[in-house]
């Protein structure tokens, strides 16, 4: 499962290469004004809060528009702009609560857990490790957030929060494999200016991871006495693997020859 989720992403993103560079792009405006609200703070603090606040609220709101379209690319389809539009429209709920986790996540990498360290003491390591393990649970949790929603659209913000982490403990070792890959991939995005794969090509393997998911879960539902620990994967993922099918070099770079 886990080296054809590698593939899957991979050649998604590929297919959709122009897209994940156009939201990229929105992305990295919003990063740029984040970075602006962070250094006004040497100016003037009291306009920095309210400015650093805001640009993760955008953050928040485009990545909720985004992530309908890395939806519709793990479902071999297109968002285009009308999707942006309405994705934002229908997860605008889930985009308040992604602000304000954000925030929180911010909060505690930034000022919380350096704090705590600030103290040089045994409780204060330890405080800062047990927040920094709440950072990193409630980071990875939020890779399945917006994925489950657009699955499982009628849930609301809350609900949709306890699936991800339900997800994310009852899938671990795959989930931390995830945020590996997903390290790896931000690493990568900065030789190339964050332009790809970047946070859409991120986005997309946390829908792709999400729709891989969601095949086991609806086989146990059909088969309740299965063994969870040994599932037939292949079996599972016949379907997704005749849609990637076999790729060539050859046929990435020229598919009309093919």
């Amino acid at each position: 499962m886990i080296g054809f989720f590698i593939k899957k992403a991979f050649f998604d993103g590929w297919d959709n290469l122009i897209g994940i560079v156009v939201h990229n792009l929105g992305f990295l405006l919003v990063m740029l004004a984040f970075m602006g609200s962070l250094s006004l703070g040497e100016v003037n603090m009291a306009l920095s809060i309210p400015a650093i606040v805001l640009s993760l609220g955008l953050f928040s709101f485009f990545f909720a528009g985004s992530a309908i379209s890395t939806y519709a690319y793990s479902r071999y389809e297109r968002g285009g702009f009308e999707g942006f539009r309405r994705g934002i429209r229908e997860s605008w709920r889930h985009a308040l609560l992604f602000w304000a986790l954000l925030l929180l996540e911010s909060s505690l990498i930034f000022l919380v857990i350096p704090f705590y360290l600030s103290y040089g003491t045994i409780v204060g390591t330890v405080l800062s490790v047990v927040l920094f393990w709440v950072f990193a649970g409630l980071g990875m949790a939020l890779m399945y957030f917006f994925p489950l929603f657009y699955q499982m659209r009628g849930d609301t913000p809350l609900k949709t929060l306890k699936k991800s982490f339900i997800i994310l403990i009852d899938n671990l070792w795959f989930s931390l494999f995830q945020a590996i890959y997903q390290i790896i991939t931000l690493a990568l995005s900065l030789f190339l200016a964050g332009l790809a794969p970047g946070v859409t090509g991120m986005m997309l393997a946390s829908s792709d991871a999400t729709k891989l998911l969601m095949y086991k879960y609806d086989y146990l539902e059909e088969n309740p006495e299965a063994d969870k620990k040994h599932l037939p994967w292949d079996e599972l993922l016949y379907e997704e693997q005749e849609s990637v099918g076999h790729r060539s070099l050859r046929n990435m770079i020229f598919p009309w020859k093919d």
